[in-house]
C-alpha cells in the first residue's frame, strides 16, 4: 500500500467573530510522507524533501530505493487514481520487479486505505499540537507511526473489504 500525505499545520485564522475565540495562527510548515504498509504495519516510509513535487521521478526514486524490500515477494500494491502511480516508468518498474498494482476504481476516496484510516489517524492525534519546525513535525510523525498497534491494522484491511464489497455492490445497481 503506498500513499502520500500532508501534514498541513496551516488552519484558516479565526478572528473570533463566530465563535468569541481568538485562534493563534498556525505554522505555514508542510511536510509530505509517502509510506507502504500492509496488515502487519508500516513497511517503508520517507518523507519527500520540503518543495519537492511528487511526480513520476520522485515517486520512482522512492519504488527504486526500496527494490530490494520489495524483490521476491508476493507482493500487491494497491495504489489510488494519482497519475504517478500510472505513469509508464513506474508500470515499467513494477512490471520489471514483477510488483502487481491493484487499479483503484474512480470516484472511491473511500478506498484508499490512507484516505480513510491512516491519514485521518496521524492529523486526529498531531490536531492542535504546536511544532517548533519541519523535524519536530516528522519526528512526531515517526514516533505515531511505529506506535499504531497491528491489529489496527489488521482492523484497516478488513474495514476496506467491507468498503470494497459495498462498492462494488452498488456499482453492480447502476
Amino acid at each position: 500500500m503506498k500513499k502520500r500525505g500532508v501534514f498541513n499545520t496551516t488552519r484558516k485564522q479565526n478572528n473570533g467573530a463566530c465563535n468569541g475565540k481568538q485562534n493563534s495562527p498556525r505554522s505555514q510548515v508542510k511536510t509530505m510522507l509517502v509510506c507502504f504498509f500492509n496488515h502487519k504495519g508500516i513497511v517503508p516510509y520517507e518523507f519527500i524533501a520540503q518543495g519537492q513535487t511528487v511526480n513520476q521521478q520522485c515517486y520512482l526514486g522512492v519504488l527504486k530505493g526500496y527494490g530490494n524490500l520489495f524483490r521476491g515477494k508476493d507482493l500487491i500494491l494497491y495504489h489510488d487514481n494519482a497519475p504517478v502511480h500510472d505513469a509508464l516508468t513506474v508500470r515499467e518498474f513494477l512490471a520489471k520487479n514483477s510488483i502487481t498494482k491493484t487499479d483503484h476504481p474512480p470516484y472511491s476516496p473511500d478506498l484508499a486505505h490512507c484516505d480513510f484510516w491512516l491519514f485521518p489517524k496521524l492529523k486526529n492525534a498531531l490536531k492542535g499540537q504546536r511544532f517548533i519546525d519541519l523535524s519536530d513535525i516528522q519526528h512526531n510523525v515517526k514516533t505515531l507511526l511505529r506506535g499504531i498497534p497491528k491489529n489496527d491494522f489488521q482492523d484497516c484491511f478488513r474495514q476496506w473489504h467491507h468498503h470494497v464489497m459495498n462498492c462494488t455492490a452498488s456499482q453492480r445497481l447502476f
